[in-house]
């Protein structure tokens, strides 16, 4: 249930180029090394993260609180044509931009000709 609710408040924006697929997902507050992004069965781009509370410091009290703390984290499902050996990734100002390179398209095959023997 907590990476459901991890998931659905995570927004995200999905960009196709033509030789690359773009997922743009806001990370408030997250350094690089807060933000970890994995491919998993080698189909599935995972992006997450964790923003923690700030340490309360003394002579200090919060009289409203209303940022999100905790986890985020998406899944995509890549398309068959994403090069999963080819994806980078870079933060800028809160914004997490991974970029996923498409494959070349397959060469068309050429028709082969199989000699006939006679027997």
């Amino acid at each position: 249930m907590r990476d459901a609710k991890a998931m659905a408040a995570t927004p995200a924006d999905v960009k196709e180029y033509p030789n690359s697929y773009v997922f743009v997902v806001d990370m408030p507050g997250l350094k690089s090394g807060d933000i970890k992004v994995q491919v998993e069965d080698d189909n599935v781009l995972l992006v997450s993260g964790e923003r923690k509370r700030e340490e309360e410091k003394e002579g200090v009290k919060f009289l409203r609180m209303e940022r999100r703390v905790g986890k985020f984290m998406r899944k995509f499902v890549l398309p068959e044509n994403a090069n999963t050996d080819a994806i980078s990734a870079v933060c800028q100002d809160g914004v997490l931009s991974v970029t996923v390179q498409k494959l070349p398209p397959p060469q068309p095959t050429k028709p082969r000709t199989i000699e006939v023997k006679i027997a």
